[in-house]
C-alpha cells in the first residue's frame, strides 16, 4: 500500500509540476467544497408506465415549480407560471403548440428568454462554473455561459451586448433552439444524480420506452428489482424466466412491449395454445399454456435445489385430475379449471415435445433481441442489488431476516449467505448470468431471486398458481419474509446499516417494493425516520389500492422531503391546459446547517486530492 501511494503521489507530481499548480487546484477543490450538496432524486417501481415517468423526470418532481414560482412569486400570475413550466418540461411539444396559436411573435421570445435564462441561473447557483458549462449543449454553449453571467446592476455597455445577444438568437430564427436548450439545461441542473430503486418493467405498458429515456440520462444508478432481474434472467434464455416474463405480459395485456418493444415473436406459442385449447379465447388459451409451461420448469428447478426450501410450490403432483381438486397444507380446494392436457399425471414436469418446441422459439427470440440485450447491459453497467450513496443505503426488496429478527439467508454448497454477503453474492451471479457463460445452477438462482420467500428481491412466497386456479381469496395471500414486520423497528433498522458500514445517525434505509397503502392509514416514512418507502403506487393497476399514484423522494442540500403524487391524465393534457401532477409535500428531515459538498461521498474523495496535494505542497517547499 505504501509503495502503491508513493507512485501515485509521483504521478500526481507530474500533473502539478509546480508549487503554484498545485496551489490552484488545492484552491479550486476547496471551493468546490463549500458549495451546496447537489439534489438528489429518488424513484421506485415504475412498472412501465412511461408517461408518467417522464413527466416526472421533466418536472423533477416539482422541483422546477417550486423554483419558479420563488423567483417570479410576486411577477407571475399562476397561469403564466403554470405556461413557463410546461416550456421548460416539454419544449419542443409546447413551441409547436403556440406557434399554431399565433403566440410566437418577437416580443414572446424577448420575455420567454429572458424568463429561461433567469430560471437556469437560479438552478445553476450551487455548481462551479466548469460543471454547468459541462452541462450546456455544445452548439449553444457559449452564448449562454454568457447570458448566465448577465448582473442586475451591468453598466449601459454590458446591457447593450445582452441585448444585442437575444435580439440575434431571435432575428436569426433560432430561437426556438435555443429554448429547448435552455430548458433542457435547466432540467438537468435542476436534478445532479437520479436513483431508481427497482421494477422499471412488467405491468405498465411501455418499459423499453423507460429504458431507452434513463439510457440518455447524465447521473443516476439503478438498484434491481425483482421484474428487473427477471428480464435479466430471459434474456440471457434462463427457461423459467422467459416463460414468467410471457405469462405477466400476457396476463396484463401488455404483448406489445415483446412483439413491437423487444421483437419477441409470441406467434409459435399462440398456435400451440390454439391447437390444445380450442373453446377459449386465444390470448386466454396462450395464458394457460404458458403457465403450465411455467409450472413445469418451477417444479424441475425446485427438485434440483432442496436449499431453496420450497418443495409445498410443486403444484402439479399435488392436482387430483379426475376430481379438479387440488390439496395444499392438508386441504382440499376445487380448482377453477379441470383441463390440462399436456400434463402427464405420472410425470407431471416433463414437457411435451411440442412444448419444448415453444420454449425453445420463446428462448431464441429472447436471445437474439438486440434492443434488449442493449438495455440488459445498461441495467448491469448502472445497476446492481444495492447502493450506497451519500450515507443512505438504497435496496428494492428487503434484507432477509428470520422470526426472531436476526439476519436470515440461503445455504449453497457449504456456505449460508446472510446480509451484505447475501446481496453481495446475488449480484455477482446475476452477472455471470447475464454478460458471461453460466451454469445451470447459477441460471437457476436468478429464478430463485424472483420468486423465492427468503430472496432478497422478492421476499414473499409467490403463489402464481392459486391466483390463477383457486377462488378462495385466502389461500392467495402470500406470506413474507419476517424483515416486513421487523423494518418498522428502528434498532433493526440500525442493524441493517451497520451490516453495510454506515454508523452515522443521519444515514437512511430507501426501499421499495411494497406499495405503501396511504388509503388504509399506511405511511412511507417507518422507523422513527431511519427507513423510508418510496413505492406509493406508480403502477395503475394499484392506485386503488393505495390510494395515491407514487412517492418520490428528493434529497437537497436543505434536507429530505417525500412527494405524494396524485394520478397522471396524459402529456397532452399538460401541453393543452398546462396541467401538471399535482403533488403534495412532506418535509420530514430538515438539516440544521446546509449540507455541502465536503459531506458527500464526492466531498470525501475531493478531501483526499486535497490531502495529496498538500504532500507534493511539503515537498515542493523544501
Amino acid at each position: 500500500m505504501e509503495r502503491d501511494k508513493e507512485k501515485y503521489l509521483q504521478l500526481l507530481t507530474k500533473e502539478y509540476p509546480t508549487r503554484q499548480s498545485a496551489c490552484r487546484e488545492i484552491i479550486n477543490l476547496n471551493a468546490i467544497l463549500n458549495l451546496p450538496k447537489g439534489t438528489e432524486h429518488f424513484m421506485s417501481d415504475l412498472h412501465g408506465e412511461y408517461e408518467a415517468f417522464c413527466h416526472i423526470i421533466n418536472n423533477c418532481s416539482g422541483v422546477i415549480k417550486e423554483k419558479v414560482g420563488q423567483i417570479f412569486e410576486e411577477q407571475m400570475s399562476p397561469r403564466e407560471k403554470n405556461e413557463l413550466c410546461t416550456l421548460i418540461y416539454y419544449p419542443a411539444e409546447k413551441l409547436n403548440a403556440l406557434k399554431e396559436q399565433g403566440i410566437l411573435v418577437e416580443d414572446w421570445y424577448r420575455v420567454t428568454l429572458r424568463h429561461l435564462i433567469t430560471v437556469a441561473k437560479y438552478v445553476s447557483s450551487k455548481y462551479t462554473r466548469s460543471k454547468v458549462r459541462k452541462a450546456m449543449p455544445e452548439e449553444f454553449a457559449y452564448i449562454i455561459d454568457e447570458l448566465l453571467h448577465m448582473q442586475v446592476d451591468e453598466d449601459n455597455n454590458q446591457i447593450e451586448y445582452h441585448r444585442q445577444i437575444i435580439d440575434t438568437i431571435i432575428h436569426i430564427h433560432a430561437a426556438d433552439e435555443f429554448i429547448i436548450a435552455l430548458a433542457e439545461l435547466i432540467k438537468r441542473l435542476a436534478v445532479d444524480h437520479l436513483h431508481i430503486v427497482g421494477d422499471i418493467y412488467d405491468r405498465g405498458a411501455h418499459p423499453e420506452k423507460i429504458m431507452d429515456l434513463l439510457m440518455q440520462h447524465h447521473s443516476l444508478d439503478i438498484q434491481w428489482g425483482n421484474h428487473d432481474v427477471l428480464w435479466m434472467g430471459a434474456a440471457a434464455g434462463v427457461p423459467a424466466c422467459v416463460a414468467t416474463v410471457v405469462r405477466n405480459n400476457i396476463r396484463y395485456h401488455n404483448i406489445q412491449v415483446l412483439e413491437s418493444g423487444y421483437g419477441i415473436s409470441l406467434r409459435t406459442l399462440v398456435v400451440f395454445a390454439g391447437r390444445w385449447y380450442q373453446d377459449e379465447d386465444i390470448m386466454d388459451a396462450a395464458q394457460q399454456a404458458i403457465s403450465v409451461i411455467l409450472f413445469k420448469l418451477e417444479g424441475q428447478i425446485i427438485a434440483r435445489h432442496p436449499e431453496y426450501q420450497m418443495d409445498d410450490r410443486r403444484m402439479l403432483e399435488k392436482i387430483d385430475y379426475d376430481k379438479g381438486t387440488i390439496v395444499i397444507e392438508g386441504r382440499e380446494y376445487p380448482l377453477n379449471r379441470k383441463d390440462f392436457p399436456t400434463v402427464d399425471r405420472q410425470d407431471p414436469y416433463r414437457l411435451t415435445e411440442e412444448e419444448e418446441e415453444v420454449l425453445s422459439d420463446l428462448r431464441q427470440s429472447f436471445l437474439n433481441s438486440g434492443r434488449l440485450h442493449q438495455h440488459v447491459r445498461f441495467l448491469c453497467e448502472k445497476g446492481g442489488m444495492y447502493r450506497q450513496f451519500n450515507g443512505n443505503l438504497l435496496y428494492h426488496g428487503c434484507i432477509p431476516l428470520d422470526e426472531e429478527g436476526n439476519f436470515e439467508g440461503i445455504q449453497l454448497g457449504d456456505k449460508v449467505y446472510k446480509g451484505k454477503e447475501y446481496l453481495d453474492y446475488a449480484d455477482a451471479a446475476v452477472r455471470k448470468v447475464c454478460l458471461s457463460a453460466a451454469a445451470e445452477a447459477e441460471e437457476d438462482f436468478i429464478f430463485y431471486l424472483w420468486a423465492g420467500q427468503n430472496s432478497p428481491l422478492s421476499g414473499r412466497k409467490i403463489k402464481t398458481f392459486e391466483r390463477m386456479y383457486l377462488d378462495d381469496e385466502e389461500i392467495k395471500v402470500e406470506k413474507r419474509n419476517p424483515y416486513y414486520e421487523y423494518y418498522h423497528k428502528e434498532y433493526i433498522c440500525n442493524m441493517i446499516l451497520r451490516e453495510f458500514g454506515l454508523f452515522s445517525p443521519m444515514s437512511h434505509i430507501i426501499n421499495g417494493h411494497t406499495p405503501v397503502k396511504v388509503s388504509k392509514g399506511e405511511v412511507p416514512v417507518r422507523a422513527n425516520g431511519k427507513l423510508i418507502i418510496i413505492d406509493g403506487g406508480f403502477c395503475k393497476a394499484y392506485h386503488k389500492e393505495t390510494g395515491i399514484a407514487g412517492y418520490t423522494l428528493i434529497y437537497n442540500s436543505h434536507g429530505m422531503r417525500l412527494k405524494a403524487h396524485e394520478p397522471f391524465e396524459s402529456i397532452r393534457k399538460v401541453l393543452e391546459e398546462n396541467q401538471d401532477i399535482e403533488s403534495s409535500t412532506d418535509i420530514f428531515e430538515t438539516e440544521e446547517k446546509r449540507i455541502r459538498v465536503r459531506d458527500t461521498d464526492i466531498g470525501k474523495s475531493i478531501q483526499e486530492q486535497i490531502d495529496d496535494l498538500q504532500l507534493i505542497l511539503t515537498d515542493k517547499s523544501r
